[in-house]
Order: structure tokens, then C-alpha cells, then sequence
């Protein structure tokens, strides 16, 4: 049987990835390298970088000029609540928080927008685990 996870992560193409970190020792680095390796399609999104992985970044979810189906959350709990609003904002599918980040009120935001949502998951573990690629 087939976690939401699972399927959430199966139905998403492009991935917008908030708080991909310039140093490939981070985890957000290696996380979206391993989904971009396996065809997603990454969209970085960071304050000051113009380019990670090989793609322009974008200051925030909003500035996105494309339909982003999975918003990738690596950022304290304290911080996601606006991104979760920005998500709604951009009409994306889900947010999902990384593993380690938890927010109800992120939660709820997502919910009443209509979003799927995931938290304290990794996206390259559930991935990795279900043998996801997108091709």
C-alpha cells in the first residue's frame, strides 16, 4: 500500500525547493540533487544565490514564474507559516516540510488553502523508498 507521502511525491514534477543551501554538505543540497538526478524538475529558492544546481533561483514562492506542484520546506518551524501562505498564493498542489519540521499552523494554512501537506518526512527518503523517477 501506497503512503499519502508516497503519492504526493508521485504526482509532483516540479519542486520548489525553499532554503536549498549553496554548501552541497547541507542537506537540502544533497536532497534536491538526489530529486533533480531522478527527473524532477528544481526550482531553488533562496535570498542571495542566483544559481544552485544548475537553476535560477528565486527569492521567494511568488517571484516563481511557473506552476510549482510540491514546495520543499527547509526551514526552522518558526519560518513557514508565510511560506505556507505563499504556496497557497502560487496555487501549488502541497507543501511539505522536511524531516525535523513540524508547524500546525502551517498545517492549517495549507489544509484551508487546499494544499496536500507533509511534515518531518524527507522527500529523497520517500523517493528513494518507493523507487520514484520522473522520466
Amino acid at each position: 500500500m501506497t503512503d499519502r507521502a508516497t503519492e504526493i511525491l508521485a504526482g509532483s514534477k516540479t519542486i520548489a525547493v525553499v532554503g536549498l543551501s549553496r554548501d552541497p554538505a547541507k542537506a537540502s543540497h544533497g536532497v534536491a540533487a538526489v530529486l533533480q538526478a531522478h527527473g524532477f524538475r528544481i526550482i531553488p529558492v533562496h535570498p542571495s544565490a542566483d544559481e544552485l544546481l544548475g537553476e535560477k533561483v528565486y527569492r521567494s514562492l511568488t517571484d516563481i514564474p511557473e506552476a510549482v506542484d510540491l514546495v520543499d520546506v527547509f526551514r526552522p518551524a518558526a519560518d513557514t507559516p508565510p511560506i505556507a501562505e505563499q504556496a497557497v498564493a502560487i496555487g501549488a498542489k502541497a507543501l511539505w516540510l522536511q524531516q525535523g519540521i513540524v508547524s500546525a499552523e502551517s498545517r492549517r494554512i495549507a489544509e484551508e488553502g487546499g494544499l496536500d501537506y507533509v511534515e518531518d518526512r524527507c522527500t529523497a527518503v520517500v523517493r528513494a523508498v518507493a523507487n520514484l523517477s520522473v522520466r
